[in-house]
């Protein structure tokens, strides 16, 4: 009688709300503190993660730690080894999220927020809740923000300080109240927000 070999069950994917802002951003924001959060699944055993965390919690509680810098480094690989954590990758295939210089998995598939998505995989539209709207109005007293002009019910209009199209959020610090005018002459860009570029005095 022949025996076929069980099939291999293929570990889902990641849903794909999980943004890589250095995709965009072209470098790390999370820099160093990738090192704080876990491996792959695939490169470590959970129940040995598991171990090492409850052996770590103990000489916290034993007070071995006496220094600022030796508590500082321990805390640190504390967080590294929290359970709860790697228990939340298993059964994932993560390396779409794994961190291409540090073989860590990104913390932005534990802690995503809006202003993180990346343009491709935004969830969230242009809409402007009408309590936000109210808040930015009354913040601003109804004045444009760039001519500082009045504006009446029928011209007002809101502006993104970080256009929407960057990544900008949805939120009263990053609207503005702005005439129609205004509006229509701002173009999609940083460049209001950027310091200008000193000029090279050693140039011809």
């Amino acid at each position: 009688m022949n025996k076929t070999k069980p099939k291999n069950k293929r570990k889902p994917k990641v849903p794909h709300i999980v943004c890589k802002p250095c995709w965009e951003l072209k470098y790390c924001p999370y820099g160093p503190y990738v090192e704080h959060f876990p491996l792959s699944p695939s490169t470590a055993d959970i129940d040995d993660v598991r171990k090492r965390y409850r052996a770590l919690l103990a000489r916290f509680a034993r007070g071995e730690f006496k220094t600022e810098d030796d508590i500082m480094f321990w805390v640190e690989h504390l967080e590294y080894l929290w359970p709860d954590r790697w228990e939340a990758l298993k059964g994932y295939d993560t390396s779409e999220v794994e961190c291409r210089v540090f073989g860590h998995v990104c913390p932005v598939f534990f802690n995503k927020e809006p202003f993180t998505e990346t343009k491709e995989s935004r969830r969230f539209g242009r809409y402007i809740p009408r309590e936000i709207m109210l808040k930015v109005v009354r913040r601003d007293g109804q004045m444009c923000q760039i001519c500082h002009k009045n504006v009446s019910d029928n011209e007002l209009e809101f502006d993104h300080l970080i256009p929407f199209s960057k990544g900008g959020p949805v939120s009263v610090g990053n609207l503005r109240v702005v005439c129609a005018t205004c509006n229509g002459r701002k173009r999609d860009s940083l460049d209001e927000l950027l310091e200008p570029k000193i000029q090279d005095e050693t140039a011809a």
